[in-house]
């Protein structure tokens, strides 16, 4: 998502050719004069209003969304001060933005900068707007109430309900009592508390009634209208072989809702070079517990319409009534500050072990699916719904085993997953390349990309040139080599697996499959196939009786290369990266 730091490579692409309407996102929007100044300004109101009531932005005036090329940049003449105090005084409340004069390619443009509101903002009329992607779409009546509780931090979870606490499902109390006392920590010892206590104790009470919370967690929902719905479909777009509409407390409907899940989950078996067995599964439990427990607890409770869970083998789909919290969107949830909508509910369902620790839950869905060799859950939002989608298929099995061998603070570090996983399909990042995938800053980047960079792990290594001014990394070598073909434009990198190679065979005279088992972390197969092209190249040959196996032997081939002599004879060393550019070119 483009920001203001982003304006003048943006507006340089414009006047390349590039039409600006491509750049407009949550957060940029591009406007032209109209036909008089009072109604270029109330177009700019309007589009402030959309920024400020989503999660703030940059409009820039006087460049048209539609034309390529120097046309584009039309200019404006426009006053800033005036049209900084026409937003305010047409703002209901007053907004106020910060307007400044820029000049790009000699047309001098405003910037009008828009802060994230704290309160619901609408034009003269009382009509208020919000920025749906890259588009300015007017509030109904609920969704301005609903964005100003989350402004205000109303939590309707913890309002007082009808449901007194004798309405409680026995069976939900008993559901309760053995999801604590299966807690793995000093929580099980709640489980002997008695109805009140418990209740209290969750936050489920409010002057003697069950609270919104309670009445989620304790009680069953109306007939036909169930709190989460789910389907099986042996295809993503075939019938559905099993459904079930769980109208249930939720205390019961969301572990129903896990086992079903879990009983058609499917695993695939992966050994590491120590032996150890682990199971890939084609959707991490972690994953589906986090989408499921956060479709729940931060859904718009106030709309009607269950949670749906949407599974096959190849998706499993997850969607949640209502818009993400004000201020939280797709872009900036692993880094946006926890905001729960119904915090009630949320330390409720974090006590009985529903959900993890506010903040960490979407975290632990990228990290669960990229250690278990998935890609990345994609999350959509609009103003009506959130889906969180988790794509299965066979897993990526050199991802997963080579983040199963990392250290224990780089494998449950969402950041370096990311980066890892990003430069299997990259040859190269940057930190502004890889900052809105981390969804941070390009100094935070940088800083993550240094530490990276160290050994251990030494994931990454820098690049020897620079690009657009910023320190370009790539997969260190012992990384490249283990991912093997996870790496999509490069199966590996000779510079550093040949230089060991050839190091190794100098020192002993031969190498087996093994011994490159060994040097790179691989198994069997990916290392024939590292073999087997440094024979295509000449580099080695076979040199043992036996043809077949791990203890197969090979040795110096025709184009082993030589320590070149010095000017006093002597041979120094030689890096293997210059012979193999310099085949690369012959």
């Amino acid at each position: 998502m483009a920001t203001l730091s982003d304006l003048p490579t943006i507006l340089g692409a414009v006047h390349a050719g590039q039409r600006a309407a491509s750049f407009e996102s949550r957060v940029l929007e591009f406007k032209r004069e109209k036909a008089t100044p009072e109604e270029t300004e109330r177009d700019i109101a309007e589009a402030a209003i959309c920024l400020a009531n989503g999660i703030g932005g940059t409009v820039v005036v006087g460049v048209s969304d539609r034309t390529a090329g120097p046309a584009a940049l039309m200019g404006t003449a426009l006053d800033p001060d005036r049209l900084r105090k026409t937003i305010h005084a047409t703002t209901q409340p007053n907004l106020l933005v910060e307007v400044e004069a820029q000049t790009y390619f000699g047309v001098r443009l405003l910037v009008v900068l828009v802060p994230e509101g704290i309160e619901v903002y609408a034009d003269s009329k009382s009509r208020a707007y919000r920025r749906i992607n890259d588009d300015c779409q007017p509030m109904s009546p609920a969704e301005v109430a609903r964005l100003r509780e989350d402004r205000l931090g109303v939590d309707w979870s913890a309002k007082r309900s009808d449901r007194r606490p004798d309405e409680v499902s026995p069976l939900a109390m008993a559901t309760l009592r053995a999801t604590l006392a299966g807690l793995p920590d000093e929580r099980r010892e709640h489980a002997q508390r008695s109805d009140l206590d418990l209740l209290r104790l969750l936050g489920l009470l409010e002057d003697g009634m069950l609270n919104h919370a309670g009445e989620f967690l304790l009680t069953a929902a109306a007939t036909g209208n169930p709190r989460i719905a789910y389907q099986f479909r042996p295809t993503p777009g075939g019938e559905p072989t099993a459904s079930e509409r769980l109208e249930t407390p939720l205390v019961i409907a969301f572990p129903r809702v896990m086992e079903v899940v879990r009983a058609r989950l499917n695993s695939t078996p992966l050994t590491l070079p120590d032996g150890q067995q682990i199971q890939l599964q084609d959707f991490p439990e972690l994953a589906v517990r986090e989408s499921i427990a956060n479709g729940i607890v931060h859904r718009d409770h106030q709309l009607r319409g269950p949670v749906v869970v949407e599974h096959s083998p190849a998706v499993l789909s997850v969607t949640s009534p209502g818009p993400l919290v004000s201020g939280v969107t797709p872009e900036n949830i692993l880094t946006h500050p926890p905001m729960p909508r119904n915090r009630a509910l949320a330390n409720a369902a974090r006590i009985l072990g529903f959900g993890e620790e506010y903040g960490r839950g979407v975290d632990r869905m990228y990290v669960a699916m990229i250690r278990a060799g998935r890609g990345v859950p994609i999350i959509e939002a609009s103003a009506d719904q959130v889906a969180v989608r988790l794509v299965g298929g066979a897993p990526n099995t050199h991802i997963a085993r080579y983040v199963a061998q990392l250290p224990s603070v780089e494998r449950d570090d969402t950041d370096a997953l990311l980066i890892l996983f990003h430069l299997c399909s990259h040859r190269t990042v940057t930190a502004p390349e890889i900052a809105p995938i981390l969804q941070r800053g390009p100094t935070e980047a940088e800083t993550i990309l240094r530490r990276l960079a160290v050994d251990p792990p030494a994931m990454v290594e820098p690049t020897r040139g620079r690009r657009s001014g910023s320190q370009g990394y790539r997969l260190g070598g012992s990384a490249l080599a283990a991912l093997g073909p996870a790496v999509t434009y490069q199966q590996r990198t000779a510079a550093e697996t040949d230089r060991k190679v050839i190091a190794h065979v100098r020192e002993y005279g031969k190498v087996t499959n093994r011994t490159v088992q060994n040097l790179f972390d691989l198994t069997v197969h990916p290392a024939n196939n590292l073999l087997d092209d440094l024979i295509r190249r000449g580099i080695l040959v076979k040199t043992s009786p036996q043809q077949r196996g791990p203890a197969v032997e090979y040795g110096p081939g025709p184009r082993f290369p030589k320590p070149p002599r010095s000017t006093r004879g002597r041979r120094v060393a030689e890096d293997p990266m210059t012979l193999w550019h310099a085949e690369d070119e012959r």
